[in-house]
């Protein structure tokens, strides 16, 4: 393909996706296909000689189209936002025509320059304090990750790394060994799997906190918690305080939590993944209040902020302590403006794409503003929806409606609250997934969809309403019968 074919082809495939966004509402959100579907559909063999970009494009409807989940459908309710707009994806093509790998400044320094600008731009709209900003003399920093998964992981292994050399320096007579079999993690049982899976890698113990009624943690619970460790032995050394969890975005106790983290030693690190947009919007802005005490912040762009994946933005107050754990400077690496930053040292990766252009893009286009009013508006449908589920005795709302996200369930056991999950996905009409809170099977309702619309919302509630009834009357003939 020469830059003429490009041209044309580009364009047809500007139209295509334009026209697959502007019509997704069309499409069934959730697929129809079973494991395995698409090997029988292509050949066993890379081909030997160049296929045609009409032979190509022609497979996407018949081959993929099939087994796609509809992500950005009106209808699509499940996990979290995938954030998605037009100007991200022509964000994204420039990134890939321009296709540099970014890991240090003199790999590219308009990658390296617009990140750490971007990264100052989105903790101002957020009110981050200065010293998490890089400034022109800061020592804190934003980087972007490829996901809060892996901030996660970069926080703890840079606390473990932190706290060795701390303890070391004070107890001279422990090898590093014996410190890392006392390390000690802590997450709410209410976290991510992913902060678990991140002491899997760091080869460190890791303790679940318990969350109060409202699946927060507080205070108390950490002090108990560490007090027994310590008084054991054990080495405390990072806690993972959680702002809107996965299950019903509930929010961990920050000003109590920082202050015993402080105290104690203890790197906290926030996950604010799909809350931490929210942000941007003064009325939500206390909810971030206490991360003032933390270490490390993230939250992901590329859920709720309109920047298609991937794009997860970190922020450290230290940036020395993520370069001082991850540093290594081959001569490859090496270059005249070492002072200017390489991002290679603040993650796993060695090379990295030109993400921040997709922020650069968004930030510009839709301004303050306009992204403050799509948050806005997906709280009011959320809101919209959980009083639909209100007027209706038969369900009962699991959580505080908070951000954009409903728990609510059938009054009955979960076996009940399991069909009528079943029911609802296997009719193809809207798509959700479940959550345990506590001992009961719950249904996750999140507004996720740039394109969603109150009148979305509403044929949602009136399609589990019918197919509760339909239902409830068959688990009544049952229970007759039995």
């Amino acid at each position: 393909m020469d830059a003429a074919e490009f041209r044309k082809r580009g364009k047809e495939m500007v139209d295509y996706v334009a026209d697959y966004l502007e019509k997704i509402d069309k499409r069934q959100v959730f697929p129809d296909v079973e494991p395995g579907y698409l090997r029988p559909l292509i050949a066993d063999c890379a081909p030997q000689e160049p296929e045609s970009f009409e032979d190509v494009f022609k497979d996407i409807e018949k081959i993929i189209m099939p087994g796609v989940t509809h992500w950005h459908s009106p209808y699509f309710f499940a996990y979290f936002p995938a954030a998605s707009s037009f100007p991200a994806l022509l964000a994204d093509m420039l990134c890939g025509g321009i296709g540099c790998v970014g890991f240090s400044w003199a790999a590219s320094p308009a990658c390296t320059e617009l990140e750490t600008v971007m990264l100052d731009w989105l903790g101002k709209m957020i009110n981050l304090p200065q010293e998490f900003l890089a400034g022109k003399d800061g020592q804190g920093g934003g980087v972007i990750q490829g996901s809060a998964s892996e901030a996660t992981l970069i926080s703890l292994l840079a606390a473990r790394t932190k706290t060795i050399r701390r303890v070391q320096s004070e107890k001279p007579e422990l090898t590093e060994a014996e410190i890392m079999g006392r390390l000690v993690a802590y997450a709410s049982d209410q976290a991510h799997s992913s902060v678990e899976r991140a002491a899997l890698i760091g080869a460190v113990k890791i303790k679940n906190v318990p969350s109060d009624d409202t699946f927060s943690v507080c205070g108390s619970a950490l002090r108990k918690v560490l007090d027994e460790d310590k008084a054991a032995g054990l080495i405390p050394f990072f806690f993972c305080a959680t702002l809107g969890t996965t299950p019903c975005c509930s929010f961990d106790k920050l000003l109590e939590l920082g202050p015993i983290c402080n105290k104690e030693n203890i790197w906290m690190h926030i996950d604010a993944a799909y809350a931490g947009s929210a942000f941007i919007c003064p009325e939500f802005r206390h909810l971030l209040n206490g991360v003032e005490f933390a270490d490390s912040f993230n939250f992901n762009p590329h859920k709720w902020l309109l920047v298609n994946f991937d794009c997860s933005a970190m922020w450290v107050k230290k940036r020395s302590d993520l370069i001082g754990a991850f540093k290594l400077e081959p001569l490859y690496l090496q270059h005249h403006h070492q002072e200017s930053g390489n991002f290679t040292h603040w993650q796993i990766p060695l090379g990295r794409r030109f993400r921040s252009l997709k922020l650069w893009f968004v930030l510009r286009m839709y301004g303050v503003k306009g992204l403050q009013e799509h948050i806005r508006k997906h709280v009011r449908l959320s809101h919209q929806f959980e009083h639909l589920v209100l007027q209706d005795e038969r369900f009962e709302i699991c959580a505080e409606v908070v951000l954009g996200l409903v728990c609510f369930r059938l009054k009955g056991s979960n076996k009940l609250n399991e069909a009528l999950l079943k029911s609802i996905n296997e009719a193809k009409k809207i798509h959700l997934v479940p959550c345990h809170l506590r001992e009961k099977f719950v249904l996750r309702f999140a507004i996720c969809s740039r394109t969603v619309e109150s009148t979305h919302i509403k044929f949602a509630w009136q399609h589990i309403s019918q197919l509760a009834t339909d239902l409830l009357k068959t688990w009544e003939q049952n229970h007759h019968q039995q």
